[in-house]
């Protein structure tokens, strides 16, 4: 809905069935039924192949009769138009019809969301990019098919780039946080974004994505329930560090000293449970401007167990410390190519001072000036803010 430059998004699609009425359908969440004899067992086996249910919209016998034969379809969000012609041809169903979004009437509308794609140069050609753009026009390109978890604190899931492939949080608790909210808005945003002409674009459109909150139930479990819900091909996400041994344990603002999750030997073992069943961990290096490399890693913590190895060291390293490799992909930050929104950090692709690195590190991502989904991290809106979190872009 577009009045004079604003836009207001609409929401909640709505797929409708009908109900004949001499079947008579109970509907539940077991399946459905007939009071009138009918044969439902196609629609309920249709049901069930597409894991939908229906929910009736009113009693058996409301006031107006013909409210009883209206049905809510649950289950999906995604190709509802086609689901309405299917369910229009099942024994007990009269027809289907989707309902678009709903939008508010008589509100002030929010100022429209440019396209803020063209800032996005990491969905570039290699090398100052990932080829995202090449990549969408091949099959399975927008990462149609593929599940994507991300591990952190919190998220906007509400925020207006992100609606149309997030399914929500699969397990723990967000925080109520909003440098933490941004952070994992950031994330999801850069992987998948929504494709719609305005606001920025995820390098993987397609994606199914999901998240996973590790308050409350720790980064290992949250790694275990991410991995569980994704089938082989998978990806989780692992965007977080913790303060080693460095500066004796203790968070600094700077952030110095911190390091990748899998140095933990309970995350370790949580990571290679993922990657064992065929499950892709792509993790932060951290951003504590160590070498991994250093032997301070290698000396065995108070606390963890005897068979513990620095698994910094990787498999064939060799050394004392050596440790199996969890099989997760380690990245590190480096510099966006020279001219990015008018900035220079580096040499392309080039080590920022305040990223991990060492032989362990698998790959560099952009560091900075990156366009994503998000404020900034200590919660204001840097490049779009204004009062509604759910429209902020950093």
């Amino acid at each position: 809905m577009v009045v004079e430059g604003f836009t207001y998004l609409p929401v909640g699609r709505e797929l409708i069935a009908v109900a004949r009425p001499e079947a008579a359908l109970r509907a539940g969440p077991t399946g459905v039924r007939s009071t009138g004899g009918a044969d439902l067992s196609a629609l309920d086996a249709f049901l069930a192949d597409e894991r939908l249910t229906l929910e009736p919209l009113a009693p058996a016998r409301p006031a107006v009769p013909e409210l009883a034969l209206f049905h809510r379809v649950r289950g999906t969000e995604r190709h509802l138009d086609e689901l309405a012609v299917r369910l229009g041809t099942l024994p007990g169903i009269d027809t289907a019809y989707v309902k678009p979004g709903t939008l508010p009437a008589g509100r002030e509308l929010a100022p429209h969301t440019p396209d803020l794609s063209p800032r996005q140069g990491y969905l570039g050609p290699a090398p100052g990019g990932v080829d995202a753009r090449w990549a969408w026009s091949r099959p399975g390109g927008t990462g149609e098919g593929v599940g994507v978890v991300v591990v952190d604190a919190a998220w906007q899931l509400g925020h207006e780039g992100l609606g149309h492939k997030l399914t929500g949080v699969v397990a723990g608790q967000p925080l109520d946080d909003p440098a933490w909210r941004n952070h994992g808005t950031h994330a999801l945003g850069v992987i998948g974004g929504d494709r719609t002409g305005s606001g920025i674009t995820g390098i993987a459109p397609g994606a199914r994505t999901a998240t996973a909150a590790f308050p409350g139930i720790g980064t290992a479990r949250a790694v275990l329930a991410a991995a569980d819900r994704l089938p082989p091909g998978g990806i989780v996400l692992l965007p977080l560090h913790r303060p080693g041994p460095r500066h004796g344990w203790a968070a600094r603002d700077d952030q110095r000293g911190c390091l990748p999750l899998e140095w933990w030997p309970d995350d370790h073992a949580a990571v290679r449970h993922a990657t064992a069943k065929g499950v892709l961990v792509v993790a932060a290096a951290g951003n504590g401007g160590e070498r991994l490399d250093d032997a301070l890693y290698d000396a065995r913590p108070d606390g963890f167990p005897a068979w513990w190895r620095n698994p910094l060291r990787g498999a064939d390293s060799g050394g004392a410390g050596s440790g199996a490799d969890s099989g997760a992909v380690l990245v590190g930050a480096g510099a966006p190519p020279p001219g990015t929104h008018g900035r220079d950090h580096g040499p392309d692709r080039s080590r920022l001072p305040f990223s991990n690195h060492g032989g362990r590190v698998d790959a560099q991502g952009w560091g900075h000036e990156v366009t994503t989904t998000g404020g900034r991290w200590d919660g204001a809106g840097e490049l779009r803010g204004g009062p509604d979190e759910a429209r902020w872009y950093t």
